[in-house]
């Protein structure tokens, strides 16, 4: 969708989407990913890393959470969030990282355009909340309504 609009699926675009599989167990075998690469934090792992994340985080958000994710692109823009949720009235947009990096460039052009209330950036780091935007553990991505609530 180019439009955080609610509700969000009045705002859905079919002809810009992103593929996923059913399963990160799936994901990692047709990618022909060895565990023990998984494992030790290998170095060429780097870009898979991120699409295993991604999958990770929108199976929690499906299956644990029970929110139906979107993806968002900016119209003439390279921005991209990698999934928008609505909980209760909120439109809540959330980037996924695979490490401790913590820029999150796309959801703050977001947030400043949209001035949305609630901002999820999911990583390995520890939750915390600055301002607009709030971090949530990937650990703790299936309680994000609880948290958001909070």
């Amino acid at each position: 969708m180019s439009k955080p609009g609610y509700p969000l699926k009045a705002y859905e675009e079919l002809d810009s989407f992103k593929i996923y599989m059913g399963d990160i167990g799936l994901l990692g075998a047709l990618g022909g990913t060895d565990v023990k690469t998984i494992l030790d934090d290998n170095a060429f792992f780097v870009e898979f890393k991120g699409a295993l994340t991604e999958q990770f985080v929108l199976q929690e958000l499906i299956s644990c959470a029970g929110l139906s994710p979107f993806y968002y692109s900016s119209p003439n823009s390279s921005g991209e969030v990698d999934f928008l949720v609505q909980i209760g009235e909120h439109i809540v947009p959330v980037e996924v990282k695979a490490s401790e990096n913590l820029q999150a460039k796309s959801l703050k052009a977001f947030h400043q355009k949209w001035q949305n209330e609630f901002s999820v950036r999911t990583s390995l780091s520890d939750f915390r909340r600055d301002g607009w935007l709030t971090n949530i553990p990937l650990y703790g991505v299936h309680r994000m309504a609880q948290v958001l609530g909070s």
